[in-house]
């Protein structure tokens, strides 16, 4: 992957390209007046990731870009700042200052819900096994901005890990985040997505693994909790109870922690 900016950028943009590509030891590369095309060739690879003023953009070989943006994930927040009920919140039984760990974080749009529900109190981490998605999401939760200022603090809060979540979660010791959370990539889509389809060639395919769960259950004070197709037989392979909502095609599974 190269990191890259747009055409005439001001030194705020390059430095903070130069700083991103320093961070994730991937290669600076000058846009000048070059295309898209002309990087490629020139630098030998098909990932760029373009940092702009106001968005940072990954590009990749027949696939339309994509942009960070917390998606239906700022609908949500913007209803748990108004006080509304969200099903992911109570799900994992989440307070205010409660720390979470998601293992899954993709485009960040659950850790931003963790965030805004927890407040300043709250310690979210997000983990990335996938070196383009970490780089996307750093980025986007620095410098995103939505028009909500609490919706920004709460990026600006999640701390984003690039990290396998098996070796990160064996690192912890017992009992140290109040919340683990799993949303892994559906291997087959519920519905075609803009925001979605691009995410899954970097996404990691394979099931969940139970030692995962265990490791998760030895790290967490109060639940573990799946996100998983309604009836998915992975609840019941993994020791969760899934909490049904009617006709939604989404369930949470979750493990209460009885310390």
């Amino acid at each position: 992957m190269i990191i890259t900016t747009g055409f005439d950028p001001i030194p705020e943009i390059v430095q903070r390209a130069e700083g991103l590509a320093e961070h994730t030891g991937t290669s600076f590369a000058p846009r000048g007046k070059m295309s898209m095309k002309k990087l490629v060739e020139r630098y030998g690879d098909e990932q760029i990731l373009v940092v702009l003023q106001e968005a940072v953009r990954l590009i990749t070989p027949g696939m339309p870009p994509m942009e960070f943006h917390p998606s239906m994930g700022f609908v949500r927040a913007k209803r748990i700042l108004k006080g509304e009920p969200d099903p992911m919140i109570e799900a994992a039984g989440m307070q205010p200052g409660d720390s979470v760990l998601d293992c899954t974080a993709g485009l960040g749009s659950d850790s931003l819900l963790f965030a805004v529900h927890g407040g300043a109190d709250s310690a979210v981490t997000a983990l990335e096994s996938s070196l383009p998605l970490y780089a996307l999401l750093l980025e986007g939760m620095r410098h995103y901005t939505s028009g909500q200022i609490k919706v920004n603090e709460a990026l600006r809060r999640i701390q984003v890990v690039h990290s396998e979540h098996l070796q990160y979660l064996r690192a912890l010791p017992d009992n140290s985040i109040d919340i683990v959370y799993f949303d892994p990539m559906f291997r087959v889509p519920l519905m075609d997505s803009s925001a979605i389809s691009p995410l899954r060639q970097f996404a990691n395919t394979a099931a969940l693994s139970a030692e995962s769960v265990a490791e998760a259950v030895r790290v967490a004070r109060k639940t573990v909790l799946l996100k998983e197709k309604a009836l998915s037989g992975e609840f019941a392979r993994l020791g969760f109870e899934e909490l049904l909502r009617g006709s939604a095609k989404i369930s949470y599974g979750v493990i209460h922690i009885d310390n």
